[in-house]
């Protein structure tokens, strides 16, 4: 295991915070399907981490009460049933070696879902999303996560024509003022109360944004 892993998971944990490893992104849906009961319900954030480790096949493998918001009409209603959940499942913009988790929402209902409602929150986070620190982890969202994420939305934001957010120079939360703008909810989870409730899943694996 890379060192710099290793001192991740070891800050992770030192913030109540469980952490499990995945030596590839294939042993990732088994590790999930050990954290779940059958008939759970279930729930997670727009992720493109959660489809290309296979976990957005096991959440639609019938076993659980997905609330799938591509299913439905009233997604509003679905955010907030969400709160209910007993797993959400997601990936994170970014994590620390100090062992905090960074996410960044347009809507809130992703970062909403993390600080306070499922009962478990179950990250998924590949070595490529681990930074040194906060400073560092809002760099990467206005570089890679935030303009990346417009472009696969489809977002007519500055970021998905530049690569890169308008106030780079600026402050954490500076940013552009268009109604699409995709980072405009900021949140930092660093130690847990209600521990082991956030749980996550490190690989060396590259995956998403």
């Amino acid at each position: 295991m890379h060192e710099k892993i290793k001192n991740t998971i070891s800050a992770l944990k030192a913030n109540n915070i469980e952490v499990f490893y995945a030596e590839n992104k294939q042993q990732i849906p088994e590790i999930v399907k050990g954290l779940l009961n059958q008939g759970d319900t279930i729930s997670c954030g727009g992720s493109v981490t959660l489809a290309e480790c296979g976990v957005s096949e096991l959440m639609n493998c019938g076993d659980y009460n997905f609330l799938n918001r591509a299913e439905v009409e009233d997604v509003a209603k679905l955010y907030r049933d969400c709160f209910s959940a007993d797993a959400y499942l997601t990936s994170a913009n970014a994590v620390t070696e100090g062992g905090a988790l960074i996410n960044v929402d347009g809507n809130a209902n992703r970062v909403g879902c993390i600080a306070f409602g499922p009962k478990k929150v179950i990250f998924i986070v590949g070595a490529n999303k681990i930074v040194k620190d906060v400073n560092e982890a809002f760099l990467r969202v206005k570089t890679i996560a935030a303009p990346k994420n417009a472009v696969r939305l489809g977002l007519n934001t500055p970021c998905s024509k530049l690569g890169h957010c308008i106030a780079l120079e600026g402050g954490i939360a500076e940013g552009c003022n268009t109604s699409n703008r995709i980072c405009s909810q900021y949140l930092i989870t660093a130690f847990q109360r209600d521990k082991n409730r956030i749980k996550v899943i490190i690989t060396p694996d590259s995956l998403g944004y």
